[in-house]
């Protein structure tokens, strides 16, 4: 691995491979908290505060569920690698139909249940009345487009496993582009408040799906005939598919509990530590964006090596996407070793909460390191579809965490 590693001039163009199908996936990324913070200001700009309290909590709910289905994704990029990489475009005809009959059955799901669903929720979260009452047409409008969206995240897996991150942008740029263009006309010129906000997110969502439906239609070369060449309902892939799905389902509810966990327990200690937690888990979340982008490109190539059963390949692109996440990794250690604390300052005013967040800055400058590996790894095991180890190493990583954090909860 080491000497792979070291090989630049051997892997030159498995290097401005990576690189190449990394750029977008970072731009794609990056685009999602700016549409989010339209969201928030278009709001910001009504005259009651219940407003952006009920479109943040109405986005929270749709962004975890849409993360907890994030198997649709995943799932796709697994199959479609392999079968790309097998050269066998049948299959991956197939597993994009499959993938869409199981996000048009979940998002309907979500759709009929959509009144327990909140009750639940909303009961959890017990919010004011008058935030609840917003965030309940907020969700009321939204909910209508969860088939949409899981298309769209189908659709992402689709293109990733084909490597075509660069149509992959276009499509999340159309997405958030036109969100922010109709949340800006929606809310601020025809002032229609949080409906607005939901009905522009749903319109846009609508429309990108089926631009990107129209798409992948086109690269599959479709018809009738082609259709029935699919074997979509064949008894071993559909197992096979449900045992990804199920495992990578899995895989995020071990994260999220802990990410919940992790809020609830510093909420607990007290709302200084909740708001200096806040701030650092921001700063995780730009690390995200970076290392997601070569985790994804490890997807896609390392499913593509698998599916072509070439292991020397597969062992380079290993060591490649390994080489530059460490890279980026490194530059993000550096970043917050020299910035850290002036990015806290330019988050918050508050001196308590900055001594507070500087206090366990450290954390931070040392996470990325140990972020690269967990990261990488995904990306390579969801690209080969070896999700049970995924699993199992979650399952066991949730565990260990309990171990050593619920002691000193209390």
């Amino acid at each position: 691995m080491i000497k792979q590693i070291l090989d630049y001039k051997g892997n030159y163009d498995l290097h401005r491979r990576v690189l190449n199908l990394t750029w977008p996936v970072i731009i794609a990324n990056l685009s999602l908290p700016l549409a989010g913070a339209v969201d928030t200001a278009v709001v910001g700009h009504l005259p009651n505060p219940a407003y952006i309290g009920a479109v943040a909590l109405g986005a929270l709910i749709f962004s975890t569920i849409y993360w907890l289905v994030g198997f649709l994704r995943m799932g796709t990029t697994g199959f479609v690698a392999q079968s790309y990489g097998a050269n066998d475009q049948t299959e991956i005809g197939a597993a994009y139909i499959r993938s869409l009959v199981v996000a048009l059955s979940v998002g309907g799901l979500v759709i009929v249940l959509q009144a327990p669903i909140g009750s639940v929720i909303f009961w959890f979260f017990e919010a004011s009345e008058q935030v609840e009452s917003n965030a309940l047409e907020y969700y009321g409008i939204r909910v209508w487009g969860a088939v949409f969206a899981m298309f769209n995240l189908v659709t992402l897996g689709m293109l990733f496993g084909l490597q075509r991150m660069r149509t992959a942008l276009v499509l999340q740029l159309l997405l958030n582009g036109m969100n922010i263009t109709l949340d800006l006309l929606f809310v601020m010129v025809f002032g229609w408040g949080v409906s607005g906000v939901a009905a522009a997110t749903v319109i846009s969502e609508v429309t990108t799906a089926l631009v990107g439906l129209g798409i992948c239609w086109k690269l599959l070369r479709m018809s009738p005939a082609r259709m029935a060449e699919f074997q979509i309902l064949r008894r071993d892939k559909l197992v096979q598919l449900l045992q990804v799905n199920v495992n990578i389902l899995l895989r995020t509810l071990c994260l999220e509990i802990v990410f919940i966990y992790f809020m609830w327990a510093s909420a607990k200690q007290s709302d200084l530590v909740l708001a200096a937690n806040a701030i650092l888990m921001h700063l995780l979340h730009f690390l995200a964006f970076g290392l997601d982008g070569f985790a994804h490109a490890a997807e896609a190539l390392a499913g593509n090596a698998y599916g072509a059963k070439d292991r020397t390949r597969l062992n380079r692109t290993v060591a490649v996407t390994l080489l530059w996440s460490i890279i980026v990794a490194l530059c993000f250690c550096l970043v917050y070793l020299l910035f850290g604390n002036f990015v806290i300052g330019l988050m918050t005013g508050i001196d308590s909460v900055q001594e507070t967040a500087a206090e366990y800055l450290i954390w931070l400058i040392i996470a990325p390191f140990f972020c690269v590996w967990p990261f990488l790894y995904d990306g390579v095991y969801i690209g080969m579809t070896r999700t049970a180890e995924m699993r199992n190493c979650l399952i066991i990583s949730m565990v260990l965490f309990f171990v050593v954090a619920f002691p000193g909860s209390y």
